[in-house]
């Protein structure tokens, strides 16, 4: 599509992958191996350009087998370029690509940006930030959480069980199930909260655990399920590997021994079980207003390498 100067349009394919990547972002060395593995699609990666300069982009991610975009995870505007025009010229992109990218009618996927820890005390970082957040306004969305991205380093102390706590694999998913059934009452995840506005508990569980922790393909005995010496479970924690690193999937104390301590042990069996498999490093996240679980985090040796802002559309 052409307007006035301006061409938008998706990539051709891989042999575009030098243009679409002369905007800079983290995930730009993770394209060509998504390309590859069908997270990505040349169609659902759109350029906007004024002759061959690239001036904004805007690509969706999904899983290999899915037929639509699941998250919008980038999205680029030219930051020297002078003026609110870049703002503009993204926000024509964005309305672009998702016309003509996603189904009639749906609800548009959530978008996700990686940002640094500190983005809000660098000027230019800020602005870059915000000016991105305003495209997306200008297409309905609004701000939903911002997120703590963590990492645990090889190196990095992973302290020795304390004998509070023993620890078992999970049975089956209807234990794990019923046991994030559980966790839910009084979780300050955003995105379980906003869930239990739409379904019960029970329900809630059955979703995250289909749609996110029965698609890994790392081992499942490692899960753990923590129990106090005579049996009665306290929590869980579900390690893994996604298609890019080791990571905590899922944590969780149960209501009724929350508040006793228990988060510190189950994160470091967590923890061991993967640092034992001598991974490059661990990654998990958790909201910012999560105070507790970002503090268990911090103990335990992972540090705040990025943040991550999650925007949605009604």
């Amino acid at each position: 599509m052409q307007t006035n100067d301006l061409t938008m349009r998706p990539i051709t394919g891989r042999d575009e992958l030098d243009l679409f990547s002369r905007l800079p972002y983290v995930l730009n060395e993770e394209l060509a191996d998504d390309l590859a593995a069908g997270r990505r699609r040349p169609e659902w990666m759109w350029i906007a350009l004024r002759g061959d300069r690239l001036l904004a982009r805007a690509a969706w991610w999904s899983r290999p087998a899915d037929d639509a975009p699941l998250i919008l995870d980038i999205l680029d505007i030219e930051d020297s370029t002078a003026g609110p025009d870049r703002v503009d010229i993204g926000a024509r992109l964005l309305h672009t690509a998702m016309a003509a990218t996603l189904p009639n009618g749906s609800r548009p996927p959530d978008y996700s940006r990686f940002v640094p820890p500190d983005w809000r005390e660098n000027a230019v970082t800020r602005q870059a930030v915000e000016d991105r957040m305003t495209v997306l306004e200008r297409t309905g969305a609004r701000l939903f959480v911002e997120r703590l991205r963590l990492e645990w380093r090889p190196g990095s102390p992973v302290p020795e069980p304390d004998g509070r706590l023993a620890f078992r694999p999970v049975r089956d998913r209807e234990e794990l199930v019923a046991l994030m059934s559980s966790a839910l009452d009084g979780t300050l995840d955003a995105h379980s909260r906003d869930d239990l506005t739409r379904m019960p508990e029970h329900e809630a569980a059955v979703r995250h655990y289909e749609d996110e922790l029965a698609r890994y393909t790392s081992p499942r005995d490692w899960w753990r399920i923590a129990t106090l010496p005579g049996g009665e479970p306290v929590g869980f924690v579900v390690p893994a590997r996604n298609d890019y690193n080791a990571i905590i999937a899922y944590i969780a104390v149960l209501p009724s021994h929350r508040g006793n301590g228990y988060i510190d042990a189950i994160l470091a069996e967590g923890t061991r079980i993967l640092a034992g498999q001598h991974v490059p490093r661990i990654r998990a996240s958790t909201d910012l207003g999560n105070v507790p679980m970002a503090n268990a985090f911090r103990r335990a040796g992972y540090i705040n390498f990025e943040r991550e802002i999650n925007m949605t559309w009604s």
